[in-house]
């Protein structure tokens, strides 16, 4: 350790830290994080487990006001009008509550410091930490990560701090709102959108251009907007964002840049983007560079422009998500501290799968088809799409175009119809997912998709029933060929001599 305090530090006790420090331990290294708050980041606090919380009370609700009576259930629309939020919310907090102690036990297994305050550099190998207490403590260490995360951006507007909430704030609501107003165009509006509606509140959504999620593959934007629509969301487009809110009478009042004007808000949800936590930690006396949008530089391996400093996760604003600073945080502590076969360790940015918990819900992975275009050609790509209601539905007495529909979409690249896009929006999209991104990273072509008999009645049978079935070139992404009846391959077995 060369006389340093630490063989390695990390600032900020999130995902995509815990995992880095707890790999380093696990190595023999002297290892401590500094966290300011809760530990477990925006994800375990305010992000995807008290969201998806509530994504399943939204669920829930959907099912008693749509689905209860056509299998033969009453009740269901007054049932949904019985939800004791104060109730919910307090097992929700519970739940965050007992996986922050989790990870704190998890420290006192791995052998990690859990230092509490909020650290600064005074150098590259030098941290200053504040405590909770005021008081002021020297850290050094041989190497420092930098994990600290990100924050919902709050854009300038008349009245506009003072009288909103962010995503954060959403999980401090003490009761249902009657009418809310969302503003931005992102994942996280869409899905605190969704949940609000679900519930019952009265959801007007705010966006600045035409649509929301307008970087996903044309297919889901479209579908989810015509699904928010039926679903009951007003969506106010082209409005340039919002210029002021004023409250009269308790209400909030709602002025978009264009001059539209929305009325009797009970609350008023931010969700336009998130900026990376970097203020406060006086990088530049480390020589940490930044991008022109205030995100740590960092390279593939999640080295900064300083040698000893390593960044990783949303303060880098790659792929922002949990999973993501996780693998990112082991394979770093591989590259520096684990054996020799690990001293090129890094992670992939490339075809990460990703769930969105609208309702319906969305899983994606791969290019989008306008992207696919634009890096292959358009006379290089096949696209095979389908639009179905799944068997959920089957019974529903109302006319087949109101049933609610899955859409799915194939997207081949190249003569052997190498799949480098997967979308799909529709019910049970989020567990679909994880499986299909597993044939994509191992370089599945549509012959692959086809050569695995479908799961039926399932809505995913249908990714490999697409098209002419079995009629695509007879070429596979396997290290072992599947198709035409052919066994699969055997594993290497370990000598017995």
């Amino acid at each position: 350790m060369s006389g340093f305090d630490y063989d390695y530090l990390v600032i900020g006790g999130g995902s995509g830290g815990i995992a880095s420090a707890k790999r380093a331990a696990s190595y023999g290294k002297k290892v401590g994080v500094i966290e300011k708050d809760r530990l477990g980041g925006t994800c375990v606090n305010v992000g995807c487990v008290p969201k998806k919380v509530m994504w399943s009370a939204a669920t829930i609700a959907d099912a008693l006001k749509h689905d209860s009576h056509h299998y033969g259930f009453s009740g269901g629309e007054d049932a949904v009008k019985t939800l004791d939020w104060p109730k919910l919310k307090a097992a929700r907090d519970a739940y965050v509550k007992r996986l922050n102690g989790i990870y704190g036990n998890g420290f006192v297994k791995a052998g990690v410091d859990d230092i509490r305050g909020e650290a600064t550099f005074v150098d590259n190998n030098t941290l200053e930490v504040k405590g909770e207490d005021g008081s002021t403590t020297t850290l050094t260490a041989e190497r420092i990560l930098v994990a600290t995360g990100g924050r919902p951006h709050i854009p300038a507007g008349e009245g506009v701090v003072e009288n909103v909430i962010s995503s954060d704030g959403f999980f401090d609501l003490e009761e249902l709102p009657k009418v809310a107003v969302v503003v931005g165009a992102g994942y996280i509006a869409v899905e605190l959108a969704g949940v609000l509606n679900s519930l019952g509140s009265e959801v007007h959504l705010v966006v600045r251009k035409q649509k929301a999620l307008r970087e996903f593959d044309p297919l889901i934007s479209d579908a989810l907007d015509a699904e928010m629509i039926k679903a009951g969301v007003f969506i106010h487009r082209n409005t340039g964002g919002i210029a002021k809110i004023e409250v009269e009478n308790g209400k909030k009042i709602v002025t978009t840049v264009v001059g539209d004007t929305l009325y009797g808000a009970d609350v008023v949800l931010m969700a336009p983007g998130r900026i990376p936590n970097v203020e406060y930690l006086n990088l530049e006396k480390a020589g940490v560079e930044l991008t022109p949008k205030n995100h740590i530089k960092v390279d593939e391996y999640s080295s900064t422009s300083t040698d000893n400093i390593y960044a990783l996760g949303d303060v880098c604003g790659q792929v922002e998500l949990t999973p993501m600073a996780i693998a990112a945080g082991r394979r770093l502590s591989d590259r520096l501290f684990g054996p020799e076969q690990f001293k090129d360790a890094k992670v992939s940015y490339d075809l990460v799968p990703t769930v969105v918990f609208t309702h319906p819900t969305i899983g994606t992975i791969g290019l989008t088809e306008p992207k696919a275009i634009a890096k292959y050609g358009a006379e290089n790509i096949k696209v095979y799409t389908s639009r179905f209601a799944d068997s959920h539905y089957g019974i529903f007495q109302v006319d087949p175009d109101k049933k609610p529909k899955t859409h799915m979409k194939l997207i081949c690249a190249g003569e052997e119809e190498k799949v480098v896009g997967l979308h799909v929006i529709g019910k049970g999209s989020d567990e679909m997912m994880q499986g299909f991104g597993v044939a994509l990273k191992m370089g599945a072509t549509k012959a692959d998709f086809d050569s695995c008999v479908a799961i039926h009645p399932t809505a995913s049978e249908e990714l490999v029933t697409m098209g002419a079935w079995g009629t695509s070139p007879e070429a596979t992404g396997a290290k072992v060929s599947p198709l035409n009846g052919a066994a699969p391959g055997e594993p290497t077995l370990k000598s017995k001599i």
